[in-house]
């Protein structure tokens, strides 16, 4: 019975998600359960191919990513796949009309992490984050208005800013891993051998007016969205805050993390916001 395994097809994009994200996996939890299934296929589909590209040291990473996407097209095409992550994902495109050329602009940056190690300009910068965390902001919209493609456009471009804070957010804080063991640098302009205070606040002026910009999007959200949305966003705030405390030369020396006590607190904050109707 093709419903059992598409079940558990979700329930395995779910458990990629808590497995390597309990922050974002915190976030989705709150999100409605009616979108929870969803949500958890998009990041197991992003997550699979991000590990390509960035963990399987060793491996043939051009081939796997290209049978990566070459078994989702088959997956969609046919409406099913013994992968169950590609098989969750593809039900998930189809059921909120998830456009390709998401998917494809998602690739497409993927695979520029296999033979891309510098972005020298604005221009390839924003590209590449327009590939890699934008469109996944967009993907989950599609998901959040649920065909209402008047309050898609409405939220579009501050979704995309949504993606492109957490992402920089995640670039500002994998510096060390990025540099020394990636060999990648994707601020522009930003030598990391000599990476100052004032390289620093650049990068977080910019992210801080991402997310300025990305609140009023939060609260114009569908209900079934907006506090896991909030969440989110609270802890990538949270993260940044720390990360602008941190002196610049042990950003590139150390991973700054979030604590789980002080995941806690934030979460029992964004509630408190939520229920009092201030977002």
């Amino acid at each position: 019975m093709k419903q059992l395994f598409d079940d558990v097809s979700f329930k395995c994009s779910k458990l990629v998600t808590k497995n390597y994200s309990t922050s974002f996996s915190l976030a989705v939890y709150m999100l409605s359960p009616s979108i929870r299934e969803a949500i958890y296929s998009v990041y197991g589909f992003v997550r699979f191919a991000d590990e390509i590209v960035d963990s399987f040291h060793g491996y043939e990473k051009e081939t796997l990513i290209h049978d990566f996407e070459t078994e989702y097209y088959k997956a969609y095409h046919s409406g099913i796949s013994l992968n169950p992550i590609l098989n969750s994902f593809q039900i998930t495109v189809k059921r909120y009309n998830i456009s390709d050329d998401l998917i494809q602009a998602f690739l497409k940056s993927m695979k520029l992490d296999l033979v891309k190690t510098e972005y020298h300009s604005k221009e390839e910068y924003e590209e590449y984050i327009y590939g890699s965390a934008d469109v996944v902001g967009l993907m989950c919209l599609k998901v959040f208005v649920d065909g209402d493609i008047e309050k898609y456009n409405l939220l579009k471009d501050e979704a995309m800013r949504l993606g492109s804070a957490f992402q920089k957010v995640n670039f500002l804080r994998d510096l060390k891993d990025d540099n020394l063991v990636l060999n990648r640098t994707y601020f522009p302009g930003v030598d990391l051998n000599s990476f100052d205070e004032n390289a620093k606040q650049a990068i977080i002026n910019e992210i801080e007016e991402d997310f300025k910009v990305a609140f009023q999007g939060i609260t114009k959200l569908p209900m079934e969205a907006k506090f896991g949305v909030y969440t989110a966003y609270v802890y990538y705030k949270k993260l940044l805050n720390k990360l602008e405390k941190t002196p610049s030369h042990k950003i590139g020396t150390a991973r700054i993390r979030v604590s789980n006590y002080t995941k806690a607190g934030l979460l029992a904050q964004s509630f408190v916001t939520y229920k009092l109707k201030l977002v």
